[in-house]
């Protein structure tokens, strides 16, 4: 049978404290097995892989899914029974940060003599593994995010005031599955004018006027993967302090960003975009962290965030997305990805980050 890279590394991961895994969500089932589907159990043993999934599935599966067996499900519970005990299987390790209590209670009752580890073991091991990306994961990473910065240009030329948020979000969402994407990697966030000081408005139905900020936070999805990027734009004119909010923002980016390479701290890459804001008087206008990875989903780990203990390191994918936001009176955020490589980091996002007025 063909090996299965990622299988063969959480196998190499796992602890004594369990004798094989149970792997039962979407994100995690798609990173391990390659293949995206709403339904299926994958069982990992020291010796052997096995992914239990229903009809609607199989084939697929067995075309496309390498380095452990195909089993067409069932009789859920009872093939998993005799898995383990085909393996001598007698504790399993669970996704803490996905599996629902109603199915731990299903498993707990239907696998008597299975001891399930309660705590976040195998979760921390799949983080830790799914912290760094190959170069097939940044590709479609980066196949994702250049529809996200087509979408932008796009979006520049179709917004005239007179407009609602909301006619600005659809045609957003309708360029970028016209493009390629499968769905959007969020909801977008399209907010203008005062509303544009909540860093996640949603649209509203509130008419673009001139004068305003319009904020943008939107991404895309490719094979599977996320893109994700925020631009403010201006619209008709601008005023002098919203120039200034602006370009505090932009660099305090530029700061972070400098500060992106392997070993450094993810706690230090915040501080230098948060004490440069702090240090031009709008600390208190700052209040997330400055940015998150992302890869299958669109919040990973680790993130620049005051609190981090994480290190840069090759192969990571993390936004830099400061922003200064002034309650009820208008925000601004600016958002690109950038990957951490042996000397530094590379910027994926194309879009540049002057400011546009429209």
């Amino acid at each position: 049978m063909e090996q299965n890279v990622r299988i063969a590394s959480l196998v190499s991961r796992m602890t004594e404290e369990f004798d094989a895994v149970l792997i039962t969500s979407d994100v995690d089932r798609l990173y391990f097995t390659g293949m995206q589907s709403s339904a299926g159990t994958l069982l990992v043993t020291r010796e052997a892989a096995y992914l239990v999934i229903d009809f609607r599935y199989v084939e697929k599966a067995r075309q496309v899914v390498k380095g452990c067996e195909v089993i067409l499900q069932e009789r859920l519970y009872e093939q998993l029974l005799e898995l383990c005990k085909k393996h001598n299987v007698k504790s399993l390790g669970i996704e803490s940060e996905y599996l629902t209590v109603s199915d731990y209670l299903g498993y707990n009752e239907k696998l008597p003599d299975i001891g399930f580890v309660m705590n976040d073991s195998l979760s921390r091991i799949i983080r830790e593994l799914r912290m760094t990306k190959s170069p097939e994961e940044i590709k479609h990473i980066r196949a994702a995010q250049a529809i996200t910065d087509a979408a932008f240009s796009h979006i520049c030329e179709y917004i005239q005031p007179g407009m609602t948020d909301r006619q600005i979000a659809g045609e957003l969402l309708d360029f970028c599955y016209r493009n390629g994407s499968e769905r959007p990697a969020f909801d977008f966030i399209v907010v203008s004018g005062a509303h544009s000081s909540m860093p996640h408005g949603v649209p509203t139905g509130k008419v673009v006027e001139p004068g305003d900020f319009i904020t943008m936070d939107f991404g895309c999805v490719v094979n599977g993967y996320c893109s994700d990027m925020t631009r403010t734009v201006a619209v008709g004119q601008v005023s002098d302090e919203q120039r200034r909010i602006y370009e505090i923002v932009g660099a305090a980016q530029k700061a972070a960003m400098s500060a992106v390479k392997p070993g450094a701290s993810c706690a230090a890459v915040d501080a230098a975009a948060r004490d440069l804001i702090a240090g031009a008087g709008y600390g208190a206008c700052f209040g997330h962290s400055t940015g998150h990875s992302l890869g299958l989903e669109i919040h990973e780990q680790p993130a620049f965030a005051p609190r981090s203990q994480a290190f840069c390191a090759p192969g990571m994918v993390i936004t830099v997305e400061p922003g200064i936001y002034l309650e009820g009176r208008f925000g601004v955020r600016t958002e690109n990805i950038v990957l951490v490589t042996e000397d530094g980091y590379m910027d994926l996002t194309a879009s540049g980050s002057e400011l546009v007025v429209l």
